[in-house]
């Protein structure tokens, strides 16, 4: 195994006595890390995480290790990441989440048997964009529909500058179009909720079943959850695969580049009013509403920028205050630990 096939180069780091390695699976407290020296397992080392000096290691990190060959490396750090994308802690007060590492594309899977949602689509190419990463959109089990033009066209007018593909994994129909995007050292993340075909798309293009596939349910044509944790894959052509449990609803983070990304038909009015503080409600000479007024943007379209807008206010405001309750405690913490070793010394001197 040799860690530059995994993306590494050597000024991701200074020099260093540890290990260098990347996460290849996430299993709650336990790591699964490929390195020069074949694949190892990691814990994080708890001063440098815990006190909230490193950012916890998600699927593609690169991170440094003290590598024990009898036994579980201590990760001691994070190096910087070049993409993130994060969705909102399910735990409650918990802020955000990071989810996968060091990509090169986002490939946002959507199938053809009544998945198709534009709505999430949206909310999917914000996070993408914002992740800096290059978004793609798959439009997954294209052979069950009969006629998927409608669909092509609807997903090209939200998905503004971003490919879009009908694929089949079944009949490898569409998948000789995605050969720019799977080339050696490439890492893809893969977004979709359950019963898209994330695991039969991934076995389709390493050529084997390296993926657990689960049967879709007749009456909903949805599928339960197939992958239950955070994953890097390494397929025999070198391409990475990141796969992520499947997450139906996502809830926006701090998405700012991202959203005029994603929304960048919207953007192209905002700025046009006559008025720098149009609410773009009522005002006679709104660049927003005659644009919608004439048919050049949807309503729809609108209404959705405004909602993911701000639901990203909310969440912003929401993690500024997450962020001070952590600092607060960890500095009620440290004046803590400093009383109890000033109360340790005064009672050693009594002796």
């Amino acid at each position: 195994m040799n860690l530059k096939d995994y993306g590494f180069t050597p000024d991701l780091i200074p020099d260093s006595d540890e290990l260098p390695a990347r996460v290849t699976a996430v299993h709650r407290e336990r790591y699964t890390l490929a390195s020069d020296n074949g694949e190892i397992y990691g814990r994080l080392k708890s001063k440098e995480y815990y006190d909230g000096n490193e950012a916890f290691p998600t699927a593609g990190d690169f991170v440094l290790v003290n590598y024990n060959p009898d036994g579980d490396s201590q990760i001691v750090r994070t190096l910087p990441r070049r993409t993130l994308f994060t969705r909102r802690d399910p735990t409650p007060g918990r802020g955000m989440q990071a989810v996968a590492a060091n990509f090169d594309y986002v490939f946002i899977l959507q199938s053809l048997n009544h998945d198709f949602n534009e709505r999430r689509l949206e909310r999917y190419l914000a996070l993408a964009w914002e992740s800096g990463a290059l978004p793609v959109v798959l439009l997954t089990k294209s052979d069950l529909v009969s006629d998927y033009g409608e669909y092509l066209r609807r997903a090209e007018r939200l998905a503004v500058g971003t490919a879009v593909y009908a694929v089949s994994s079944r009949t490898k129909a569409g998948l000789d179009s995605l050969v720019e995007y799977l080339r050696p050292g490439k890492t893809i993340v893969l977004l979709g909720s359950s019963g898209v075909g994330k695991s039969s798309f991934v076995n389709s293009l390493a050529g084997e079943d390296i993926m657990a596939v689960n049967e879709i349910r007749e009456d909903d044509s949805r599928g339960r959850h197939t992958t239950t944790h955070r994953q890097l894959i390494m397929l025999k052509n070198g391409v990475m695969i990141i796969d992520t449990p499947g997450m139906r609803e996502l809830g926006l983070g701090e998405v700012t580049g991202g959203l005029d990304e994603a929304f960048s038909d919207v953007g192209q009015y905002i700025g046009r009013c006559k008025y720098r503080d149009c609410t773009h409600t009522n005002e006679p000479v709104c660049a927003i509403l005659a644009a919608i007024e004439r048919g050049e943007l949807p309503r729809e379209r609108w209404e959705s920028y405004k909602s993911l807008g701000s639901e990203s206010e909310y969440t912003n405001d929401k993690l500024a205050y997450l962020r001070k309750k952590q600092q607060r405690n960890k500095d009620i913490a440290k004046l803590n630990r400093q009383r109890e070793k000033h109360d340790k010394r005064r009672g050693n001197d009594r002796y």
